[in-house]
C-alpha cells in the first residue's frame, strides 16, 4: 500500500509543519495510540483547569464548535463527496450526544469530582453501550450481564469513597455523560452519515458544539474571570484534546480493530489518576484503586465477550 493511500495522517495536516510523521503503518498506529492514550486520559485535568475561567457547558460547546470548524476547514480541503441533507441532521445529531451533552455534562461534573474519579466512571461507557445494545433488541448473554453488574459494583465503591461536598450530584453527572456517548456511539452505528471520516467528524464536532453553546448562552452561562492557565487549557482542549485526538481515534477505527481502538477506556483511567495525583495533588485512596480495578476489569470482560461473540458469528 503507497504512503498516498495509507496515510490519512498525511492527508489530514499540512505538509509545512516541522513534524516528520511515522511512514510505516504500524509505526502510524503506534503514534494514533500514544495519541489517544495520553491526550484523552490529560484532557480531564485540562477540562479541570479550563474551568477557572469558563463555565462547564460553555466551554464544551466552544471547545468542539472550533475544533470542528478546524477539521471541516481539513476535510474541505480534501474535497470529499458533499453530504445530503439527511446526512448532515444525522450528523448533527450524534454531535449532540457525542461532543454536546456528553462533554457538557462531564464538565458539569468535574466541577465537584476529582479529575481520577471523572476518569473511572468515563470507562463505563462500554457497560452503557451494552445496555443500550439490549433495549434495542440485541440478545445479550450472562457474561455480558455479569460485566456490566461487576461495573456497577465498582461505581458504587467509587461513590461510596468519595465523600467530597457535592461528589453525588458530580457522579451523576459524569454518569449520564457516559449515557449520553454510548447513545451516541450507538445511533453513529445506525444512522448514515457523510462518508468522508474526517466531514463526518467534522460536522458532528461543530454541530454538536454549536447546539451546545447556543443552550450555554440562552441558560445564562457566560465566561468568568480569564486568568492565563485556563486559557491555555482551553487550547489544549480544542487543538489536542479534540482535533488531533479524533483525527487519531479516527484512523484507529479504519485501520485497526475496535478492541485496540478501544483499549483507550482501559488507559486514560490510569493516565488521569496518575496526573491528578502528581499536578493537583489528589489522592489516590483505597476505594480509589479497588473501583479502578474493578471498573477495568469490567470493561475487560465486555470487550472479551463481544470479541467471542462476534468471532462466534
Amino acid at each position: 500500500m503507497s504512503l498516498q493511500r495509507s496515510s490519512l495522517f498525511s492527508r489530514a495536516f499540512p505538509h509545512g509543519l516541522p513534524i516528520r510523521l511515522p511512514r510505516s503503518r504500524n509505526g502510524q498506529i503506534a503514534l494514533a495510540l500514544a495519541v489517544v492514550y495520553l491526550v484523552w486520559g490529560s484532557t480531564y485535568l485540562a477540562v479541570h483547569v479550563a474551568l477557572g475561567s469558563f463555565s462547564p457547558l460553555l466551554m464544551s460547546g466552544l471547545r468542539n464548535l472550533f475544533a470542528g470548524l478546524g477539521l471541516f476547514v481539513f476535510a474541505v480541503r480534501r474535497k470529499p463527496v458533499r453530504p445530503s441533507v439527511a446526512e448532515i441532521r444525522n450528523a448533527g445529531l450524534v454531535g449532540t450526544m457525542l461532543v454536546g451533552l456528553s462533554s457538557g455534562m462531564l464538565a458539569y461534573g468535574m466541577r465537584t469530582v476529582g479529575t481520577g474519579t471523572a476518569a473511572v466512571m468515563v470507562a463505563t461507557v462500554p457497560l452503557f453501550a451494552t445496555v443500550i445494545a439490549a433495549v434495542a433488541g440485541r440478545k445479550i448473554g450472562r457474561g455480558e450481564w455479569f460485566a456490566v453488574g461487576l461495573g456497577l459494583v465498582g461505581i458504587a465503591i467509587l461513590s461510596h469513597g468519595d465523600s467530597a461536598p457535592g461528589s453525588a450530584g458530580g457522579s451523576l453527572a459524569i454518569l449520564c455523560g457516559a449515557l449520553f456517548w454510548a447513545g451516541g456511539a450507538h445511533l453513529a452505528g445506525r444512522l448514515k452519515l457523510p462518508s468522508d471520516l474526517f466531514l463526518s467528524t467534522a460536522l458532528q464536532i461543530g454541530l454538536g458544539g454549536a447546539i451546545s453553546t447556543l443552550v450555554a448562552w440562552i441558560s445564562g452561562e457566560r465566561m468568568l474571570d480569564v486568568h492565563f492557565l485556563p486559557v491555555l487549557a482551553f487550547i489544549y482542549l480544542m487543538l489536542i484534546g479534540t482535533m488531533a485526538a479524533y483525527v487519531a481515534y479516527g484512523f484507529l477505527i479504519r485501520h485497526t480493530s475496535p478492541i485496540i481502538a478501544s483499549s483507550c477506556m482501559y488507559v486514560n483511567p490510569v493516565v488521569a489518576v496518575a496526573l491528578g495525583a502528581l499536578l493537583l495533588g489528589e489522592p489516590v485512596t483505597r476505594s480509589t484503586v479497588l473501583a479502578t480495578i474493578v471498573i477495568l476489569v469490567s470493561v475487560g470482560l465486555s470487550f472479551w465477550f463481544d470479541y467471542r461473540k462476534k468471532g462466534r458469528a
